[in-house]
């Protein structure tokens, strides 16, 4: 797979590497998110660029390997000892005869064998005593926060650019797989936006052949990739794991996450709200209400490949374990367009959020769940509303209604028209606005002219 996407980043560090003095620069984010390779292309390592990858092994190991790789490009470099990491960068100042850049990758392993790590850079940093641009990098996304966010550690306020990277928009699967805009959305419900799952996709000649060998197997390399990220980012990742498995299993309140937890609410909100930090899940609230005040709140997992672990991976374990992921895919057959569907839905509302609808430009789009007074039945009726946004200017709101079609189920556009016409009628907050209805359809419907309908190519092309 080609390098995709990432010119917003690679301008960033670029532009960052040409300035006049040299940069501090930290980049984080989760684990094959892409940090290393987006770094490795700003490096040049014929000039004299020394990119250094971190493991777990001592601090005297850990200059050694990197006295190592110096010599590489300065003959001699390795020859000498070096007491600490102070001496060795102080030494490094003085062989070069011109400006490098040197990438510290998985820092904080650096940091776990020396914690007196941050300090030392910290001084050098404060003396101006490095003439080279230094580049700190890790998966463990808490923990380089902390290095360069937290006002009590010894590099807050060093950083001349703090970046985080963050998934791969979804319209890049296309290019990245070679696939069209319907197979994208199928392929971003399980891979999300992450590039490394996307190469190791793309060995296999079907979306069920890699998820049978990539994560419905033990021997799968992202079988237990959930527990890797939880490993790199939450101390409790018993208690974050058994979150996430309820939450993944249809326990989308916080009263119904605690009951099953077996716990108070109080004790597993630091939990959830470390996970909503971290972008696993998600607290989702009605259109129009207060997070902070809305009772109606539901727990959601973004993250793709978390939501398919915890779905069809975790609860079907000993099966997998005995060999038997046949089973296991013959449930997703039966369930996949609902599992699809989840995913769909989010990228409709992010498209009216980024392209708008008919020249209106409107604020963030959510869900909506309630009940609407029914004028015909003369009774209030439940219902669900997929995608419901207002115009900055308050005059405007638009409805849209979300499926993702089995091949021969048709759609009657005109039928799901009139029913979000007579739903916004007996909504309270529709009043006083011009109501805009669009179908998000992955197929051509029935009626198609009767109502605007947007399909995976429209929806795709804009994120």
């Amino acid at each position: 797979m080609e390098f995709v996407d990432r010119k917003k980043e690679f301008a960033r560090l670029q532009n960052a590497l040409q300035r006049k003095k040299p940069q501090f620069i930290a980049v984080y984010g989760r684990r094959r998110i892409g940090k290393s390779t987006l770094i490795k292309k700003v490096l040049d390592i014929s000039r004299g660029d020394i990119y250094f990858l971190a493991d777990r092994t001592s601090e005297p190991s850990q200059r050694q390997l990197f006295s190592t790789m110096v010599s590489t490009n300065i003959e001699g470099f390795s020859m000498a000892s070096y007491p600490s990491w102070e001496s060795l960068f102080v030494s490094l100042n003085r062989s070069i005869d011109h400006r490098i850049t040197v990438c510290l990758d998985e820092f904080p392993y650096l940091v776990k064998s020396c914690p007196a790590l941050p300090s030392i850079l910290q001084k050098l940093l404060d003396d101006k005593k490095l003439n080279f641009d230094l580049i700190i990098c890790g998966s463990s996304q808490q923990m380089m926060q902390g290095y360069v966010l937290d006002s009590k550690e010894p590099l807050y306020g060093r950083a001349d650019e703090i970046i985080k990277i963050q998934p791969i928009a979804p319209a890049f699967v296309c290019q990245a797989l070679g696939c069209d805009a319907e197979q994208a959305v199928r392929e971003y419900a399980i891979w999300g936006g992450v590039p490394r799952y996307w190469v190791l996709r793309e060995n296999y000649d079907s979306l069920q052949d890699a998820i049978e060998n990539l994560l419905l197997t033990p021997e799968g390399t992202l079988y237990e990739e959930p527990s890797k990220l939880l490993y790199d980012e939450m101390r409790d990742t018993v208690q974050a794991s058994s979150i996430l498995s309820f939450i993944g299993n249809g326990a989308n309140k916080l009263s119904e996450i605690a009951s099953r937890a077996e716990k108070q609410a109080t004790d597993i909100t630091p939990q959830l709200s470390r996970l909503k930090e971290l972008g696993f899940i998600k607290k989702e609230i009605p259109f129009g209400e207060s997070e902070r005040k809305s009772k109606k709140g539901l727990y959601h997992i973004s993250d793709p490949l978390l939501r398919f672990h915890y779905r069809y991976v975790l609860p079907y374990r000993s099966l997998i374990e005995l060999g038997n992921s046949q089973a296991v895919l013959n449930v997703l057959e039966k369930t996949e367009n609902d599992y699809t569907c989840q995913t769909w839905e989010e990228l409709c509302r992010n498209y009216i959020s980024t392209h708008g609808f008919g020249n209106v430009v409107y604020q963030i789009a959510s869900r909506w769940w309630g009940s609407y007074y029914d004028a015909e039945k003369e009774q209030y009726t439940p219902v669900e509303l997929d995608v419901v946004a207002e115009s900055f200017d308050g005059k405007h709101l638009f409805l849209g209604e979300c499926k993702w079609q089995n091949g021969n189920q048709l759609i009657d556009a005109k039928e799901e028209l009139e029913r979000l016409q007579t739903i916004a009628n007996g909504l309270p907050f529709a009043k006083d606005h011009f109501v805009h209805y669009a179908l998000f359809l992955k197929e051509k419907p029935k009626h198609p002219d009767i109502a605007k309908v947007f399909y995976p190519d429209d929806v795709l092309s804009t994120l």
